[in-house]
């Protein structure tokens, strides 16, 4: 006898589901309040940041180009405004590698502030470059520089993770420096989530060094380093913050990406 093909009503979620659902959830509650400003780094270098271009005046220029506005005033032609040359700025598009802890010590209520800048990241960097690296001792590239951003996907990969052993900061900052020196002209960054306990590998803060720049969210509701995550952050060009919950993600995020 055929035996029929199982419904949507006959399949049950499994407790994975409902929990990665419930997180889910919350965490898109959280990134519906979050708003991260672009970056406004005025200056040229490998952070990246605006750069000046010209362009003919549109209302929208920031000042005029007087060089390029007074070459075309050799020309015979009456001056009209499609013919004053203005100066504004161009931002550049943006790369950034997520490096979010899920071992031992970062599991049961911390892991929901990796759902939430998974969740809050995902749409900020929808149609730039995010690349999303949980680690443990070990790592796993969940999103690679150039692949789509599938949220729901992400949240489902990160929680299957077994979220033990020890914590090596050295190698997801190793994958992040390599990977971001693929996108040349990106305003390329690394964001780290992460108690800062390092009990396994290299001393992190070489590699902090190595990163165009890290930021850290460190995680303070629990066993903390803080001196590290200050570290770190300070051998990467960037800014510390710290979270308590999930629920300070949003301006945790904010913090290391506001302008100056």
């Amino acid at each position: 006898m055929e035996v029929p093909a199982p419904t949507s009503a006959d399949r049950r979620p499994s407790p994975l589901d409902r929990e990665a659902e419930v997180l889910y959830r919350r965490a898109e509650e959280i990134a519906a309040r979050l708003s991260i400003p672009h970056s406004r780094v005025h200056r040229r270098g490998r952070r990246g940041g605006t750069a000046m271009v010209s362009a003919p005046f549109d209302d929208g220029g920031d000042e005029i180009d007087l060089d390029r506005t007074f070459e075309q005033l050799i020309d015979p032609r009456p001056l009209d405004t499609s013919r004053v040359i203005v100066r504004r700025r161009r931002r550049q598009r943006r790369a950034l590698a997520l490096l979010l802890d899920v071992s031992g010590s970062m599991r049961g209520e911390r892991v929901k502030a990796g759902i939430a800048a998974v969740c809050a990241l995902g749409a900020e960097f929808a149609g730039e470059q995010l690349m999303v690296v949980a680690f443990w001792s070990d790592a796993s590239v969940l999103l690679e520089f150039g692949s789509p951003i599938d949220v729901p996907r992400l949240l489902r990969n990160l929680l299957a993770l077994p979220g033990e052993g020890l914590t090596n900061l050295s190698f997801p900052m190793e994958l992040a420096a390599r990977a971001l020196g693929g996108w040349p002209g990106y305003e390329q960054r690394a964001l780290l989530l992460s108690d800062c306990v390092h009990n396994a590998g290299e001393d992190p803060r070489a590699w902090a060094a190595r990163l165009p720049r890290l930021d850290v969210l460190l995680d303070v509701s629990g066993e903390t380093d803080r001196e590290l995550g200050r570290d770190l952050a300070r051998e990467g060009r960037g800014r510390p913050a710290r979270i308590g919950s999930y629920r300070d993600v949003p301006l945790a995020i904010n913090a290391v990406f506001a302008p100056g």
